[in-house]
């Protein structure tokens, strides 16, 4: 010890001083709050590395009411640190995912004491507190209530903790555990500590990579590369919720290339940019009862950061950057998924909420590249035995179900409502997409029960023998005159406005759903089919040279794009 305790005591401010003058930053653009792990997945501690280019360490602060990250000017140049709860900790190494964590317990390799020498007084400046710190082994500065303290050691006990203080004779300190607000900075698998932050329950603590060279900071967190900033968030005064803090386009740059190939034609990859940007706008603050505005996964969007990103799905992003899809001079709902099988469909139709732009419409361009989508068409068989007891598992009180068949059809011919009859006559209905997911386990609203469309005689087309349920080709002519090529099945409206499949017996699901004695469910598509198909999107741009404009005024009726 270089000085006496007396001479640095003397140097000490009042314990409490007004916080530092700080500085605000952050990414261009709109600031979007991430989580990366919230509610059931928070961590006891979550290790952070700082790997681009010259990755030179982190500086800690906090993030204001707008997302900016706010630095109260303490910085550290280890490049790899881990934050955990203030407890009595231990590292175990390949836990936590294989990522390595500290735990509540001390079983592990490098053990954390929660009870700290705190010397009594307060910096105004992380700057005037480490020339203290450096004096003595073993410190490290805390950062509460605006103020900069000096702590020495970390001890297991309160009453280790003391009998340190006695063995050095010191006067003028105080034993510290923290609040259930304080978060701990180790150097990642050691038992050094680098510093401690409190900041009450509406500071937690922010870090922010830095970059010596300037270049953007990507910084690993289990097993993905992020840009931007990181919350540590001790919620409910226990484990620890993460949150990204990133600018939009950088955010849309980790969502574009989880949700469509990087290899994809470059007006899809515009689309699918646009698209994700105007979802995360309009569904901002989704999960604020968490904290942040989306999660990384398929309830928001598949969001990794740089990982699959390239120079193609960036550029997607930069090149449309800051255009939104509109209606009527709102943010739309820009819903989107794998592939329609043939047509998407009415919002209402699949969920409740009628929304005027997403209205189903035919879609021709996803024949065009079937070959190529993963499990397009689909079959889902069930014996008697096996979907009866699929629907009393799910609550259904039913006798051995007998018959399967579609009741109604929607206007762009996906499946609405099924109903199913067992042995007694009962009926239960299913209708749309949750219910029928549910109870049948498909993969679309697209697809027929038993023989693709009944058999027997009764409607004609062609020619006196053949029915319209036999296949072939078909041809409407529009109010202009022009004859159209058409695939079966085919579908009428009634005078209740329903929509029935059109078939030789003139009815809707006929027969009773089996073929060979199993039920058999066959159809195409993946997905809620609200919205853009991006197998569709894909078509479009690489068989039919539409634009990605082109692309979102298709599958989102009546918008702008801009």
């Amino acid at each position: 010890m270089k000085k006496t305790l007396a001479v640095m005591l003397a140097i000490l401010s009042l314990a409490t001083v007004a916080p530092p003058a700080a500085k605000a930053s952050a990414p261009s653009g709109t600031i979007m709050k991430i989580g990366l792990s919230y509610d059931s997945s928070v961590l006891p501690s979550g290790n952070l590395q700082n790997v681009s280019g010259a990755g030179s360490g982190f500086e800690f602060g906090y993030f204001d009411g707008n997302g900016k990250f706010v630095s109260i000017g303490a910085k550290y140049e280890d490049t790899s640190i881990t934050v955990l709860m203030d407890r009595n900790m231990s590292w175990h190494p390949g836990a936590g995912g294989g990522y390595g964590e500290y735990r509540e317990n001390l079983d592990g390799t490098a053990i954390i004491g929660c009870f700290h020498i705190q010397l009594t007084g307060g910096y105004e400046t992380f700057g005037a507190a480490k020339a203290t710190a450096d004096e003595y082994a073993d410190s490290f500065i805390k950062y509460a209530s605006g103020a900069f303290f000096v702590c020495v050691g970390h001890y297991l006990t309160r009453a280790d903790a003391e009998s340190a203080i006695a063995s050095k004779g010191w006067v003028r300190c105080a034993v510290e555990a923290g609040t259930s607000n304080t978060v701990t900075v180790a150097k990642t698998g050691t038992s050094t500590i680098i510093f401690e932050y409190d900041g009450g329950g509406s500071r937690p603590l922010g870090v922010m990579p830095v970059s010596a060279g300037g270049e953007k900071c990507e910084t690993w967190f289990r097993g993905n590369r992020y840009r931007g900033g990181f919350q540590y968030n001790r919620r409910s005064g226990d484990k620890l919720t993460v949150i990204n803090f990133i600018s939009i386009e950088e955010y849309i740059k980790g969502v574009v290339p989880y949700e469509m190939s990087n290899t994809w034609p470059m007006e899809a990859l515009k689309a699918q940019a646009c698209c994700a940007r105007t979802f995360a706008e309009s569904t901002r603050n989704r999960h604020g009862s968490s904290g942040f505005d989306l999660c990384p996964n398929e309830h928001c969007q598949a969001y990794r950061g740089r990982g699959n990103a390239n120079a193609r799905s960036d550029s997607a992003v930069d090149d449309t950057a800051g255009v939104y899809i509109t209606y009527q001079g709102k943010l739309c709902s820009t819903f989107y998924s794998s592939s329609d099988g043939g047509a998407t469909e009415n919002c209402e139709n699949v969920w409740s909420e009628a929304i005027p732009y997403c209205r189903g419409v035919i879609d021709p361009y996803e024949a065009d590249v079937a070959s190529m989508i993963p499990r397009y068409e689909w079959t889902v068989t069930y014996t008697p035995a096996e979907l009866t007891q699929r629907l009393r598992n799910r609550g259904y009180n039913c006798a051995t179900i007998v018959s399967l068949h579609v009741s109604k059809y929607t206007l762009t011919g996906n499946v609405y409502s099924v109903v199913a009859t067992d042995e007694n006559g009962a009926t239960f209905t299913f209708s749309k997409r949750e219910q029928l997911l549910s109870a049948l386990g498909v993969t679309s609203i697209r697809f027929n029960i038993g023989n693709a469309v009944a058999t027997g005689g009764g409607i004609y087309a062609n020619s006196s023998t053949q029915t319209l349920d036999k296949g072939g080709t078909y041809y409407v002519v529009g109010g202009d005159g022009e004859v159209t090529e058409i695939e079966g099945p085919m579908y009428a409206i009634s005078s209740n406005s329903q929509v029935d499949i059109v078939t030789g017996e003139g009815g809707v699901g006929s027969g009773n759903g089996m073929i060979g004695g199993v039920f058999t469910i066959r159809g195409k598509g993946r997905g809620h089919s609200v919205g853009m198909s991006q197998w569709g999107a894909y078509s479009m741009a690489q068989n039919h040279g539409k634009t990605y404009v082109e692309i979102i005024k298709f599958y989102f009726t009546g918008v702008d794009v801009g």
